[in-house]
């Protein structure tokens, strides 16, 4: 069948743009949105939006294998069929019409051929820019620094945590001391002993003053983690737009690709039919008459057919003729010599 230009051009539709879609909604409106934990030591969120990056990236890298593959297939395919077009012989004794039908038929499965060959140094190159592409959002990725924000998340809050639950254990134990101290000067207002008030009160100012440095660490401990929250934050949030970007820019990528390919793919069906109509075309060509007529102009031996054979008689060869149809069966005619006509050796 023919595809005409209504079905060629359904089969070659154009990629559509998704750019307009994507950049339609706000970068930071769903991995941002959905990337945060309650808590500060967790980096699930983180985690999660690594891991479908990281399967984004190998989805790219399995197209870009079956790119690969199918290109080898489409060039074995094609030097096969080219090595069959060559070396092959078909119909080689053909004359006139149907010869020339013939080497139409050839050639076009040779360009067919090339065709394949060709579609396979495409797809390589289609392979090729996927990589490209790949390595290219590997780079974007480390530029925003992802493993500094892990090791914010990780290492610095972390550490920041524990040594905020030490100072604020001490502060709160300060606080205690302080308390008791308060408390046992209370009840040791009516004692007489100047001695035991004056301990007391120097225990007092002591775990004050305690109470005031601890307080200090533990506010300072506090400021640093806080500092280095908004830090993490302020990162998070640059790499969730950053990533998220590239995930749009990722899908439109790989839809855009596979959308090619499959258009190089309807291409080469097009491409394939149009050769063949060339063969069907010269098929119409084809006339048995002329074929037939050309055989005989080029091998005829003559119009004149051989002459009838006559039976001539040995003895009387000028008499004996019998014309074709005449010489088979018994024959009592007199021409024939009888036994009469010899001696008798022996009598």
């Amino acid at each position: 069948m023919v595809l005409n230009r209504s079905s060629e051009s359904r089969h070659l539709s154009l990629v559509p743009d998704l750019r307009r879609e994507v950049f339609s909604l706000s970068p930071s409106s769903r991995l941002l949105a959905s990337g945060f934990c309650s808590d500060i030591l967790s980096t699930i969120g983180y985690d999660n939006i690594i891991q479908h990056l990281n399967n984004g990236r190998k989805n790219c890298k399995e197209f870009e294998d079956f790119l690969k593959e199918r290109a080898a297939i489409e060039e074995k395919y094609g030097k096969d069929l080219l090595s069959l077009s060559r070396k092959k012989p078909c119909g080689q004794s053909e004359i006139n019409t149907l010869k020339r039908a013939l080497e139409v038929f050839k050639q076009q499965v040779d360009n067919v051929a090339q065709y394949h060959i060709q579609l396979a140094q495409t797809l390589r190159e289609e392979a090729r820019k996927m990589e490209e592409f790949r390595e290219k959002q590997k780079l974007q990725r480390k530029k925003v620094g992802f493993p500094y924000v892990l090791r914010l998340q990780s290492a610095h809050l972390f550490w920041s945590s524990f040594f905020i639950t030490k100072a604020k254990k001490i502060y709160e134990q300060k606080c205690r001391d302080k308390d008791e101290a308060e408390q046992a000067v209370n009840r040791s207002a009516n004692l007489v002993n100047p001695k035991q008030q004056e301990k007391l009160f120097v225990k007092l100012a002591t775990s004050k003053t305690a109470v005031e440095d601890s307080d200090k660490a533990y506010l300072q401990h506090v400021n640093a983690l806080e500092k280095i929250r908004e830090e993490w934050q302020s990162e998070h949030i640059k790499a969730c737009e950053v990533f998220e970007a590239q995930e749009c820019e990722r899908i439109n990528f790989f839809r855009n690709a596979l959308w090619l390919h499959v258009n190089q793919l309807s291409q080469q069906c097009v491409t394939s039919d149009e050769v063949y109509e060339k063969v069907r075309k010269s098929l119409e060509m084809c006339s048995i008459e002329k074929d037939i007529e050309y055989f005989v102009n080029q091998r005829k031996t003559g119009q004149t057919p051989p002459a009838p054979i006559m039976y001539e008689n040995f003895y009387c060869p000028q008499r004996n003729a019998v014309p074709p149809g005449k010489a088979s069966g018994p024959n009592l005619d007199p021409d024939y010599s009888t036994i009469g006509d010899y001696s008798l050796l022996y009598q």
